[in-house]
């Protein structure tokens, strides 16, 4: 039960949140998509937070944060995606660069004695894009009349999502190059 705490809880609403933002998205009910987006970013920063504030931090904690975080934004952008509320370039270019992440990860754990794989911060600025371009989208998309400008927010979440792949690549290779974990 230990694992069972009050970040983890917030871990696990942000899990449950995603279906009903996808659902939202879907139904092009992107006022409410937009406020369970905004809900599941509070849990997000309230949860890791809480761990270190009250001493709550646990591998089970660590694990489901990223896979919640991923979970969410993946879902979000394929909803938005078969909602034609982004272009599938973008949509492409988000899960290719994180398939190729997972494969080079999955490598190293096979043939190399490397075992940690932080986020770098490019990976998370790209993030942060990949986050403002869902919400001007969604916010777009819930108040027509303030004719928000989506294109911009498209364009730098796409250029930051290929330029941080590239440099997991790079990473990727130096550490081969130097044949011994970094």
């Amino acid at each position: 039960m230990r694992n069972l705490n009050f970040p983890n809880l917030l871990t696990l609403l942000r899990l449950a949140l995603t279906p009903l933002a996808v659902r939202a998205i879907l139904s092009r009910q992107f006022g409410e998509a937009l406020a369970i987006l905004i809900i599941a970013g509070a849990t997000d920063g309230f949860d890791g937070l809480a761990a270190r504030k009250l001493h709550a931090e646990t591998k089970v904690g660590a694990y489901l944060d990223p896979i919640a975080d991923k979970a969410l934004l993946s879902a979000c952008y394929l909803a938005l995606g078969i909602a034609g509320a982004v272009p599938w370039w973008l949509v492409a270019l988000i899960f290719g660069r994180d398939v190729l992440i997972l494969a080079m990860a999955g490598a190293a754990l096979l043939f190399t004695a490397h075992r940690e794989f932080p986020p770098s911060i490019w990976g998370k600025l790209s993030t942060f894009f990949q986050i403002a371009a869902a919400v001007a989208v969604l916010a777009a998309g819930a108040f027509p009349a303030y004719e928000i400008p989506t294109g911009p927010f498209i364009f730098i979440a796409g250029a930051a999502t290929v330029f941080s792949g590239a440099g997991y690549v790079w990473r990727a290779v130096t550490l081969l190059g130097r044949g011994e974990p970094d």
